[in-house]
């Protein structure tokens, strides 16, 4: 029941589809992690049950070498006993003779029940190699599926710290991006351009000031010239009517 146990085990997890079980996973990499502690605490479980098995079919073939070597060793005790058994008896010891062929007897029965032994063991003995064979293949499996699920994490682990680092080189951007009208710089340059602004205010009013005094002073040279010619026309006019009197007088 243990061996059937594990060796369901091993080829359930050996079956598993990893890329199939990322995809369900709410948190790909938690469950990644906790894959590959049941992978490795599997494995461990696995090996130790497995070096049993292992251990169990070595005794099993160690007890079936030693059956048939001690059948081989009855059988040459039994061809001895027997051929000591036809010495005697050549030699008309046909007491002796028979003494030695119950020792034969007795050696053979030893070597049918070695060898008896010995075949009993092959089947259990083929059906433990089997399973040992399907265990070790499994465990193989096994150790494949976790090299491959912990390259995958790692190469998951690798992948999101690659995009926080991303996120983060665009978060910095972002918040040194002049065109974004909520940054300091842009701010800034708007506090520049406003004061820019009120400078040249200033200077294109100081300016339209400055044009309007000389405009003043055109007028009142403008307006001096109309008096000094009026003061000349006036006195020209006088001079005239003194000319005039003058006249008059002579007459």
């Amino acid at each position: 029941m243990m061996k059937q146990s594990i060796f369901g085990r091993i080829a359930q997890l050996a079956k598993a589809n990893i890329n199939s079980l990322i995809d369900s996973a709410e948190d790909p990499q938690k469950m990644l992690d906790q894959m590959v502690r049941d992978y490795t605490e599997n494995i461990r479980e696995a090996e130790a049950a497995v070096a049993q098995t292992i251990g169990n079919l070595r005794l099993l073939e160690k007890d079936h070498a030693e059956d048939l070597q001690e059948a081989q060793q009855w059988g040459s005790k039994a061809l001895a006993a027997s051929n000591k058994a036809e010495e005697f008896r050549g030699a008309g010891k046909s007491g002796e003779a028979v003494k030695f062929d119950n020792l034969a007897k007795v050696a053979l029965q030893r070597q049918i029940q070695s060898e008896t032994e010995a075949k009993a063991a092959e089947p259990q003995i083929a059906s433990q190699t089997e399973v040992v064979d399907k265990l070790k293949s499994g465990l193989n499996t096994m150790r494949g599926k976790l090299q491959e699920l912990s390259a995958k994490r790692d190469e998951l682990n690798a992948r999101q710290k690659t995009v926080q680092a991303q996120a983060q080189v665009q978060d910095s951007l972002k918040s040194f991006d002049i065109m974004d009208p909520t940054s300091e710089v842009s701010r800034f340059e708007d506090k520049i351009r406003r004061e820019e602004a009120r400078v040249a205010g200033q200077q294109e009013l100081a300016d339209s000031s400055l044009d309007r005094q000389f405009e003043a002073l055109e007028d009142m040279g403008q307006q001096t010239e109309i008096e000094a010619r009026l003061a000349a026309l006036k006195a020209g006019q006088g001079n005239r009517d003194g000319e005039k009197i003058v006249s008059s007088e002579e007459i």
